[in-house]
Parts: structure tokens; C-alpha cells; sequence
């Protein structure tokens, strides 16, 4: 049987594996990231791979099977266009959209998130541009660098904001940090460990290096 329990992990492996490009994700990291000591991790992960949902390797570390992966994909889509129609139909601040779609994201049925996608026009990222997997466990994978990869006059789109924290998404949104937004990176400076860009050709604003490798961007084209 499926629990949401099950489902939390296999969700947080799949995105830790996006971001741990090596084969195998370590047991410690999981841990850190389910908040949970590593021997409570451990014992679920055993669980998961006599489910045939991930490959453990002792003292290595697990990596999703192909059903782990459809499985996440599933999880996924369901709690990106939950955060979808909670912004964009029930009108919620997307700051707060994150935590209501973790609870909510057991609970839906197939039938009801197919009604939600329709209504939404299908989108293809949630938003805090995210990529929405389709029903048949697609996503759609976009080459996206943070704004301290970026050289000075180089410009570009914001694709995603990396942080679904409540208090930095109301300043990603105050300072105009949204996804779609156009910039220019301006200046970077090193040793203050800061980046200021042009949003819109407007707006200048300047952020610290930890803030600015959260707002990732596609691929500059100048």
C-alpha cells in the first residue's frame, strides 16, 4: 500500500537526485532532507526497495527504480497544479501555497486534479516555475542557470524561484523577482558577495549571493 509516508520520500529522492547529479543519493542527505535521523531514514528506505520503488546500496546510497521515479512524477504533478488552482483560482498568495498542496497532495483524486488541470488550461509550471509532469509522467526539462552564473550585461528570463519558504517568496515578490520577469545583470561584485540586475528595463535591484542563487534563470542570450 501506497502512504502518503511512502509518497513524502519517494517525492524528496527524485528532487534531491535533481540536484545530486552523482548515481547514487547518499542516506545522510536524505536524512537531512526528511528531517529525520538516519536510522529512521534507513529503515524506510529498506521498506521502499522491497517495494521495488528504489535500489539501496549499503553504505552508498539509494537511487530511484523506474517505477520510484513514475511514482515522484505522480506526487509531483499533483502538488504543482494543486499550488496552481490554489493561486490562480481560490486566489492564494503563492507564499503560502506550498504547504497546503503537501497536505492536499494525498488526498486528491486522479479524477478531480484531471477537472483542476483543465480548468488551469493545462499549464506546463506551477507558480514558482516549477515543471508540471503530464499524466503520463513527462517533464518537461529546461537548462536553467542561478543568477551568480550570470556575466554582466548578460539578459534573460526568470524561470524559478528555488525556495519555497514563505518569507523569501514575499521578498522574491516585493523586489519583483517573478518568473517570466526579463533582466539584465548589471554588476557583480565579489567581494561584497552581491549581484545587482535591471528587471524590466526599469528597476534596479541588488541582492546578496545566497538570495541570488535561489532566482534561476534560462540560459543568457547577450
Amino acid at each position: 500500500m501506497i502512504t502518503s509516508t511512502i509518497e513524502n520520500y519517494i517525492k524528496q529522492i527524485y528532487l534531491q537526485q535533481q540536484e545530486n547529479k552523482s548515481k547514487l543519493l547518499p542516506m545522510g542527505r536524505l536524512a537531512a532532507a526528511m528531517h529525520v535521523v538516519p536510522g529512521t531514514a534507513t529503515a524506510m528506505v529498506k521498506t521502499l526497495a522491497d517495494s521495488g520503488l528504489v535500489e539501496y546500496e549499503p553504505r552508498s546510497g539509494i537511487r530511484l527504480t523506474h517505477g520510484g521515479e513514475q511514482l515522484a512524477l505522480h506526487v509531483l504533478r499533483r502538488h504543482r497544479v494543486l499550488e496552481s488552482f490554489l493561486v490562480e483560482v481560490l486566489g492564494l498568495d503563492w507564499s503560502e501555497v506550498h504547504e497546503e498542496a503537501e497536505t492536499l497532495e494525498h488526498a486528491v483524486s486522479d479524477k478531480v486534479l484531471e477537472r483542476m488541470d483543465l480548468l488551469l488550461n493545462r499549464p506546463q509550471f506551477d507558480p514558482h516555475g516549477d515543471p508540471i509532469p503530464t499524466a503520463k509522467g513527462q517533464i518537461k526539462k529546461i537548462r536553467l542557470v542561478p543568477l551568480t552564473d550570470l556575466k554582466p550585461g548578460h539578459a534573460t528570463i526568470i524561470a524559478r524561484v528555488a525556495d519555497q519558504d514563505p518569507a523569501f517568496l514575499q521578498f522574491a515578490e516585493k523586489n519583483g523577482l517573478l518568473p517570466g520577469v526579463a533582466l539584465t545583470l548589471i554588476e557583480r561584485d565579489e567581494q561584497a558577495d552581491s549581484v545587482q540586475v535591471r528587471l524590466q528595463e526599469k528597476i534596479t535591484v541588488t541582492l546578496g549571493g545566497k538570495a541570488a542563487e535561489k532566482i534561476l534563470v534560462r540560459m543568457a542570450t547577450g
